[in-house]
């Protein structure tokens, strides 16, 4: 690992990537593939995410050695081997608790987790949660395929109920998690949708997620050609996406549909619904806030899609400034009676002994 930066950050916020060291050499897609063999079923959604993944990473700018990624259990996890980048394939589940770790002590790194949604969210909620509600400088990538891919076809965490799977011969009983609605309830700082298959709209997205200060969770719609192939067809045909897929734009009227004819507006009770847009309603349509302090919104957008994806909004739903924990913990050492040197001194207190 390169060596620890402790400059204290300005204040108790700073810019996600603003301690990290910055290359002075021109990096290109191929600078970040590893020499490992990438090793996943034909066809399978995770080749498209790395491949876009690769392309974006010299925009940051940053030296390799300052790079970590970070995965626990499943196909997902696999993505440190092919990145030339620092990097652990860790245990099931508990990628965000030891990307917390590495992100509280060395503020000096950019550090990402890659996930899925049987990871993430079975074994692994509870790791998901508390990173998102202490607001760690890190970057949560969610893969979600609705089935476990590795252990060959069970139902997951965000299957639809009434799922035929390995596990449920007889269709599913669980109500699904939505990794949107679950990031937004537990007051993540930004929280994004997009799809394997649309790099251009997937790059944006991260780009948005790396100049965040603190976590960042992007849900990816990513299809399991082998055991729950055509998940996401609906929102990948090109009719079907101008028809069914939301591209929230901040400071944009929500609407879509080829000719934008469908809109998302307030009703009375509160609520908020899709409409056919007219020119009695056209300036009721929402705008789209992604930097609003209340959750209230962005929350209702996510619960828009039901099983058939009719309206399913992709794009930034919220992306807020909030201290960050690490930002926060450094600045505690410095200040409290305890300084960043004392805190062997700390942990040993005087119950400890040495044995000759």
């Amino acid at each position: 690992m390169p060596p620890r930066d402790d400059t204290p950050p300005p204040g108790l916020a700073y810019k996600s990537l603003s301690l990290v060291p910055k290359t002075e050499v021109s990096q290109s897609a191929k600078d970040f593939k590893s020499d490992q063999e990438v090793r996943w079923c034909p066809g399978c959604g995770d080749y498209a995410i790395l491949a876009a993944v690769q392309s974006f990473m010299p925009d940051l700018g940053l030296r390799k050695e300052n790079i970590v990624w970070v995965s626990g259990i499943g196909c997902s996890s696999r993505f440190p081997y092919y990145m030339d980048t620092y990097g652990m394939h860790s245990i099931h589940g508990r990628a965000p608790a030891i990307a917390t770790g590495l992100a509280a002590s060395r503020q000096d790194l950019s550090v990402w987790v890659v996930t899925g949604d049987g990871d993430a969210l079975s074994i692994g909620g509870n790791h998901l949660i508390h990173a998102l509600r202490r607001n760690i400088n890190l970057k949560i990538l969610l893969f979600n395929n609705r089935i476990y891919g590795l252990t060959k076809g069970q139902y997951s965490p965000t299957s639809e109920v009434g799922k035929v799977t390995k596990s449920t011969p007889l269709g599913s009983l669980d109500a699904p998690f939505n990794p949107v609605s679950l990031a937004l309830g537990a007051e993540a700082t930004f929280v994004a949708r997009t799809i394997d298959s649309d790099r251009k709209h997937l790059q944006e997205v991260l780009r948005a997620a790396a100049e965040h200060s603190g976590t960042a969770l992007i849900e990816i719609y990513q299809n399991c050609n082998i055991f729950n192939d055509g998940a996401w067809d609906v929102l990948k045909d090109p009719e079907g996406a101008k028809t069914h897929l939301i591209r929230l734009q901040h400071g944009q009227p929500i609407r879509f549909g080829p000719e934008g004819e469908r809109g998302v507006m307030r009703m009375p009770d509160g609520t908020i619904q899709v409409v056919d847009v007219t020119p009695e309603n056209s300036s009721q349509i929402l705008i789209h806030n992604a930097n609003a302090e209340d959750p209230g919104v962005a929350f209702a957008l996510s619960r828009l899609p039901d099983l058939t994806l009719d309206k399913t909004p992709i794009g930034v739903f919220r992306d807020v400034e909030r201290p960050t924990y690490d930002a926060q913990m450094t600045a505690q050492l410095r200040q409290g009676s305890v300084k960043a040197g004392d805190l062997q001194r700390l942990l040993r207190g005087t119950d400890t002994w040495t044995v000759a």
